[in-house]
């Protein structure tokens, strides 16, 4: 028998330029004015900008008490985690916590949130088989996500994606209770993002689109018993939408935020491709890109991108992601031909094939020409599909089944773009 049921969630928004000065009435709010202690998370980056203070003072304003942890690492680590986690424990009891920043502070905060408010350690939740795959068994305190970059969607997923070290493996925890409470999206807080990061975090947008609107139809799966059914239920009418959006607002905005980051109209664009990206992939859910995207990350050796922390190699996120989103796409055309064509014509193509389309993009905005600019090559192929099998999270949610030599062929297939 088939499923014949889809489930949609998603946080409370709140969207448009100047939204983040409101965020301490909204803390009140969703504490029904019993708020006293505020966490705030952040990293030094964003920190620097100033942002997260005056989001902090905001918040005083309305007689809270705010302590700031300003450490998240970009791209957090089981290590990182850890530490946000300990200085929350030692600091607390808090109220509320918001997270002002990319998705690492974001996911860093979630994580925070999750060992507040429950037993256990870390690895305790991490999804099986990496960790222990446990269930939150309490509600968590309330969530402020106030992304400052455009990309990530973590202000409306129930993911946290976090790398562990030991087994150079990136991983994440999925439960439906982290979900954010309430996203504040303000597009002003984007405007000092680097060239390269808004090309990486862009290209994120990209893939939760593409992936959510080409991901197995929600009724090709087995049928559930309700406690069985996960965040990520597949494509369905309502992620769609969301992801049909999404595409649209790129292809008119994506080349202008990178090449003109003062431009306003674009950046508030890209914010809206954002939101719209997270409210569907954060329901249909990812597949064959996001698994490749984990090993890739994972096991960096020397590459520094511009605009990112040097103090070591990183491949962040959306970069990793897309770097194999073309030849996953060729791979996967058939599965349904006619929403690879839908996708690539609203990304503004014309007739072309959608890897065309995606490889183009991927170059006018400046990304590295495949995984050997990266650093890595055909003797690497192995190991990154042994990575990526590591994540049948996610490839459960591919329009076919997805096998070693199918991973190994998308890997191939991504060393050199053009």
């Amino acid at each position: 028998m088939l499923e014949s049921v889809f489930t949609y969630a998603a946080p409370g928004l709140k969207f448009g330029r100047g939204a983040s000065d409101e965020i301490g009435w909204d803390v009140q709010q969703l504490c029904r004015g019993e708020a006293r202690r505020v966490l705030l998370v952040t990293d030094p980056g964003v920190a620097a900008t100033g942002q997260p203070d005056r989001v902090a003072d905001g918040i005083r304003s309305r007689g809270l008490e705010v302590v700031v942890f300003a450490r998240s690492r970009v791209e957090p680590t089981d290590a990182s985690l850890e530490e946000a986690i300990a200085f929350a424990r030692d600091a607390g009891p808090f109220d509320a916590v918001v997270a002002v920043g990319g998705g690492s502070s974001i996911d860093t905060a979630k994580a925070v949130d999750l060992l507040l408010t429950n037993e256990g350690g870390l690895m305790d939740y991490v999804n099986a088989p990496v960790g222990g795959g446990r269930t939150p068994e309490r509600p968590l305190l309330p969530l402020v996500a106030v992304p400052t970059t455009t990309g990530t969607g973590a202000e409306s997923t129930t993911i946290c994606v976090l790398d562990v070290l030991a087994l150079k493996v990136k991983t994440g925890i999925s439960h439906a209770r982290l979900r954010p409470t309430l996203a504040v999206v303000d597009p002003d807080l984007t405007m000092t993002q680097p060239a390269m990061v808004t090309a990486s975090a862009g290209m994120d947008i990209l893939c939760h689109a593409l992936e959510s609107w080409t991901a197995r139809w929600f009724a090709d799966f087995d049928a559930k018993q309700p406690e069985q059914r996960v965040p990520y239920c597949g494509a369905n009418p309502i992620a769609d939408m969301w992801a049909e959006k999404s595409l649209s607002l790129l292809a008119g905005s994506f080349r202008r935020a990178v090449h003109d980051g003062s431009d306003a109209e674009a950046r508030e664009q890209m914010a809206l491709a954002a939101t719209f990206a997270g409210l569907g992939f954060g329901n249909a859910g990812v597949h064959v890109p996001h698994a490749c995207a984990y090993p890739i990350a994972g096991r960096v050796r020397d590459y520094r991108p511009a605009g990112y922390p040097d103090d070591e190699p990183i491949v962040p996120h959306g970069m990793a992601v897309v770097m194999t989103a073309p030849a996953a796409f060729a791979f996967l055309h058939d599965a349904a031909p006619e929403r690879h064509r839908r996708a690539a014509e609203l990304l503004g193509g014309t007739g072309e094939p959608l890897p065309t389309v995606l490889r183009r993009l991927m170059r006018d905005v400046g990304l590295p020409s495949g995984l050997a600019e990266l650093g890595f090559g055909a003797g690497d192929v192995d190991d990154l599909v042994e990575g990526a099998l590591k994540q049948q999270r996610l490839l459960a949610t591919a329009p076919v089944d997805v096998t070693e030599d199918d991973l190994a062929t998308v890997f191939r297939g991504s060393l050199e773009h053009w």
